[in-house]
């Protein structure tokens, strides 16, 4: 917010710097908010991660189960 009106303000004056400063508050914002998105997302990423292993895992030892039972049947 603050960067946004400091470089409107500096649009309006014609100071470059005053753009320039706000324009890279805007910019620092926009990463902060990225970085805090990132980091409150992560812990939800690394629990889908293991419950997606998990579900991986047991497709494996089923389909190990259905081989054996085919397996078992042609011998």
């Amino acid at each position: 917010m603050v960067g946004s009106a400091k470089r409107h303000i500096g649009n309006l004056t014609g100071d470059i710097g005053t753009q320039a400063e706000g324009a890279v508050q805007l910019v620092k914002g926009k990463v902060q908010n990225a970085w805090g998105k990132a980091k409150d997302a992560a812990p939800d990423a690394q629990a889908n991660l293991k419950a997606s292993n998990a579900a991986g895992d047991e497709a494996a030892r089923e389909d190990r189960a259905v081989l054996a039972a085919e397996k078992r049947n042609l011998i």
